[in-house]
C-alpha cells in the first residue's frame, strides 16, 4: 500500500487524504493546505465538499497560502512569524482596512511605473500584483496625482481605477503594519 500511495500524483495524493480523513465523518477536521497540487477542477470539488460538510454541521480547519481560497472560508486567521496578525471574516477583515484606498495601476512598463508611483507622497505602499501594481493611500486625491505624474513622466496609463481590497490586499497590509510596530 505504502509504494502505491507513494507513486500516486500529488493531486491523487491530496484526494486520498481527504478521503482518509473524512471517512468516519468526524464533527471537526483538519485540512492542512487540501488543494496543493491539485488542478483547479479538483480545486473547485475540494471547495464543494468544504462548503457541503459545513452546512452538515461539520467544522473545518483550513491552512491555506492562496489567498483566492482564504475568501471562502467563514472565518479567517491571518497569520505571520507564527502569530495571529488578525482574525475575523472576509468582509470584516475587509471594513476594518477601509481606512486606506485601493488603486489598481497597469501601465506598459511596470518597473519604471513601480519606481515612480513610490516615490508620490500620496502613496503610502505600491507593489507588484498579477500584470499591474496595488497602491495604497489615504487620500482621496492620489488617483489624480498618479495619473498627473505618470503623463509627466510619458507614461502611458492602461487601467487605473479604485478597487475593492482582496485578503491577500489586506494581508499584506496586517504584515506592514506589525513591521512598523516592531
Amino acid at each position: 500500500r505504502k509504494r502505491v500511495t507513494g507513486q500516486l500524483p500529488g493531486g491523487w495524493k491530496q484526494r486520498l487524504a481527504l478521503g482518509c480523513a473524512i471517512l468516519h465523518e468526524p464533527p471537526v477536521i483538519f485540512l492542512d493546505e487540501p488543494t496543493s497540487g491539485v488542478d483547479p477542477i479538483a480545486r473547485r470539488e475540494f471547495w464543494d465538499l468544504i462548503y457541503q460538510m459545513s452546512e452538515e454541521g461539520r467544522t473545518v480547519f483550513v491552512t491555506t497560502h492562496y489567498m483566492d481560497e482564504a475568501e471562502y472560508c467563514h472565518r479567517l486567521s491571518l497569520m505571520h512569524s507564527g502569530r495571529i496578525i488578525a482574525m475575523d471574516s472576509p468582509d470584516e477583515l475587509r471594513r476594518q482596512s477601509s481606512s486606506d484606498l485601493l488603486f489598481e495601476l497597469e501601465t506598459a512598463d511596470l518597473l519604471s511605473t513601480l519606481e515612480l508611483v513610490s516615490s508620490i507622497s500620496l502613496v503610502k505602499d505600491a507593489a507588484v500584483f498579477g500584470k499591474g501594481l496595488h497602491i495604497r493611500s489615504a487620500s482621496e486625491d492620489a488617483e489624480g496625482e498618479i495619473r498627473t505624474q505618470l503623463e509627466y513622466a510619458g507614461i502611458k496609463v492602461l487601467v487605473l481605477r479604485r478597487i475593492v481590497p482582496g485578503i491577500e490586499d489586506i494581508f499584506v497590509s496586517r504584515i506592514e503594519e506589525e513591521e512598523r510596530m516592531s
